[in-house]
């Protein structure tokens, strides 16, 4: 049975152990600039088998919380460009989040303040974090607009485009497409979210569309074995829902089976939640079976409150990779404590969002506090 600690490769990528870095939000990146602090607490993360950056806006109208980093700008590129340079410095792998959040934003946060948008005009029951007068604080989501069928390739080809500069410009190892928790992709996957009626709407096919046409012109930017994707099937995240996940996400791993991605990265779940959902269950091992079955040969993440025990019987049950979250969050150091099997710094939730150095890049390492 593999290790956490065996290398492992996903698509492209030769990864040093199967420990990864989940993305976090952490709104530190003022006008969607990443920082020269964003790029030392990411390198201080090196040591994880691969890195995956905070969730990245594609465009403008992809943003939805205060101070999250873009992809779509010179000044973005520049920032990013500093932080990959500063994790391939410690010879770390890094990854980007390519993210378009749909309804979960506010009009303070779009262009010329303008409604958010979605397949469907039904705001989502859920909050964003906005900043005035330099003062962070939680917020509802304004209601959304309902995307007209000829705007979708324009988002489509503002995933293409940030996955290219995101290898080129910015200097990424690949990127990963967010379809999880909640956001556009996953609202046009979910039927609580999308009650359209034309080819993007209404059956598992329809509902799918978006989601695979992103994930094609992705790969064919920047090849299958340099794209990830993460899924979350039963997730209440942010407010959507599905009546029949299981079929759904069966479905959509066996057509994504044929592009060759690096990896899939499933949150098992409820999104930092409990790991089963009474009212919602689902097959994780069905899941991966058939995409296998369709022919996939990329790496199957996992994601969710894992800890040690529970990451090593995941790689039992045919997982490849395991990704941490608040642990890394708290543990710059991961790798080396859980091979030690040393204590974990506990996370400071006052600093999660929002902020500087505290609870960002001040964490003590074991070289700082020996055992």
């Amino acid at each position: 049975m593999p290790s956490l600690f065996d290398p492992v490769r996903a698509g492209e990528m030769h990864l040093p152990n199967r420990i990864v870095m989940a993305p976090l939000t952490r709104n530190r990146a003022p006008r969607a600039v990443p920082t020269p602090l964003m790029a030392e607490y990411y390198a201080q993360r090196a040591n994880a088998g691969l890195v995956i950056t905070e969730a990245t806006a594609i465009s403008a109208q992809a943003q939805g919380y205060a101070d999250v980093p873009g992809l779509y700008g010179a000044d973005q590129l520049d920032g990013w460009r500093r932080v990959t340079d500063a994790v391939h410095a410690k010879r770390g792998r890094i990854v980007v989040q390519l993210w378009h959040v749909g309804r979960v934003s506010h009009v303070d946060l779009q262009p010329n303040g303008q409604k958010p948008v979605a397949p469907s005009a039904i705001a989502a029951k859920t909050k964003t974090y906005l900043i005035k007068d330099g003062v962070g604080s939680f917020a509802p989501t304004s209601e959304p607009r309902a995307l007209d069928a000829s705007e979708i390739p324009g988002i489509v080809q503002d995933f293409r485009h940030a996955a290219r500069h995101a290898i080129s410009t910015a200097g990424f190892d690949g990127v990963e497409i967010h379809g999880a928790n909640g956001y556009l992709l996953d609202q046009f996957l979910k039927n609580g979210a999308n009650k359209r009626s034309d080819a993007y709407g209404g059956s598992i096919e329809n509902r799918a569309r978006l989601l695979l046409e992103v994930a094609r012109a992705v790969v064919g930017e920047v090849g299958g074995g340099r794209t990830g994707l993460r899924i979350s099937p039963v997730s209440p995240a942010n407010d959507v829902s599905d009546e029949q996940p299981q079929a759904l996400f069966e479905y959509l791993v066996r057509e994504l089976a044929p592009l060759g991605l690096a990896y899939i990265h499933v949150v098992e779940g409820a999104t930092g939640g409990p790991r089963e959902i009474e009212d919602r269950p689902f097959d994780y091992a069905a899941a991966l079976q058939a995409w296998r079955a369709a022919g996939a040969k990329g790496a199957w993440m996992v994601n969710n409150s894992y800890d040690k025990a529970l990451a090593e019987d995941a790689l039992r049950r045919g997982a490849d990779l395991v990704a941490f979250g608040r642990h890394y969050l708290a543990n710059p150091d991961l790798v080396e404590r859980l091979q030690r099997n040393a204590p974990l710094n506990a996370p400071d939730k006052a600093t999660f969002y929002g902020g500087g150095a505290q609870g960002y890049t001040d964490y003590p390492t074991l070289a700082a506090r020996p055992l």
